[in-house]
C-alpha cells in the first residue's frame, strides 16, 4: 500500500483572496533550459501568475515543499533528478496539479507521466499560449469543482454510491471508509463516471469532464488515468471492480 498522501490543498496566495486584492495563483516552473525558464516565466508574469522557478528536479522538491504552489509545470530530462523522478515525490506528497512537458517524438514519456499522476501534458516545442492555456483550463478545473462542492456542502450531502464517496469540499475520496488519494483529473473522471452509474460514457465525454469542451488531448489520456484510478482503488480493495471497461465505446460505474 502507499505511504499515505496528504490531500492537496493550495496555498492560500491562491485560493483566498484577501478583500480588495487580488492574489495570483503560483506557478512552479522546472527545467533546465535557463532560456525557456527565463522565457515563459515573463510570459506567465504577464499573464499575472507569480511564478518560482527551478532547474533541476532536487531544489524543486526542495522549493515546492518549502513553498507551496497552485500548480507544477516539470520537464521530463533534468539533473540531480528528473521529472519522473520528481512527479512520483510529490505525488507521494500530495495531489498538487501537474502539467507534464515531454519530449515531441517520446510518446513513452507522456504515457509514463500520466501513469505516475500528471494532469496534463504538452509535447515540446510548445506554444506558450497553448501552456497558459492548459494552465488555467487546470485551475478552472480544480476552482470549478470547489464552487461546485459549496453548493453541495450546503445541503449537507455527498456522492455516495455503495462503498465509494466522494466530498468535492475536501476533495476527498474515500472506498469502504479508507483515503484515496486522486489528483484533480481523476477526481473528476470518476465523478462523472460516479453521478450516473450503469450509463456508458464515451472517451469523449469524459475528456469533457475532467478537460473541458475546448481542450484537446488522446483518448489514451483518459485510458491512463483510468488504469491508475483502478490501481489506486485496488490498493486498498484488491477486489475493486466497479469501473468497466466497454471496449471500442467507454466506460461505466456499475450499478449496484
Amino acid at each position: 500500500m502507499e505511504t499515505p498522501r496528504t490531500p492537496y490543498a493550495p496555498p492560500a496566495s491562491a485560493s483566498q483572496t484577501p478583500t480588495g486584492a487580488s492574489a495570483a495563483p503560483i506557478i512552479a516552473l522546472v527545467d533546465d533550459d535557463r532560456n525557456i525558464l527565463a522565457s515563459v516565466q515573463m510570459t506567465l508574469e504577464a499573464e499575472g501568475f507569480t511564478v518560482h522557478t527551478y532547474t533541476d528536479g532536487e531544489s524543486a522538491l526542495q522549493g515546492i515543499t518549502s513553498r507551496p504552489v497552485s500548480l507544477a509545470v516539470l520537464d521530463v530530462k533534468m539533473p540531480r533528478m528528473d521529472g519522473m523522478e520528481l512527479l512520483q515525490r510529490l505525488r507521494a506528497r500530495s495531489n498538487l496539479p501537474v502539467i507534464f512537458l515531454t519530449s515531441k517524438d517520446e510518446e513513452l514519456d507522456q504515457l509514463m507521466g500520466l501513469r505516475l499522476g500528471a494532469d496534463d501534458y504538452i509535447t515540446k516545442p510548445f506554444s506558450q499560449r497553448l501552456l497558459i492555456e492548459r494552465i488555467r483550463a487546470l485551475l478552472r478545473r480544480q476552482e470549478a469543482s470547489r464552487a461546485e462542492a459549496t453548493g453541495v456542502a450546503a445541503v449537507g450531502s455527498a456522492i455516495v454510491r455503495g462503498q465509494l464517496s466522494l466530498d468535492e469540499t475536501r476533495h476527498q475520496c474515500l472506498w469502504g471508509g479508507q483515503d484515496i488519494a486522486l489528483t484533480v483529473t481523476e477526481f473528476l473522471l470518476v465523478k462523472a463516471l460516479a453521478l450516473r452509474p450503469g450509463m456508458v460514457k464515451s472517451r469523449d465525454q469524459l475528456i469533457d469532464a475532467a478537460y473541458g469542451d475546448n481542450i484537446y488531448v488522446d483518448d489514451r489520456t483518459i485510458d491512463s488515468h483510468i488504469k491508475r484510478v483502478r490501481k489506486k482503488f485496488r490498493q486498498v480493495d484488491d477486489e475493486f471492480n466497479q469501473i468497466e471497461t466497454l471496449y471500442g465505446i467507454g466506460y461505466r460505474y456499475r450499478d449496484e
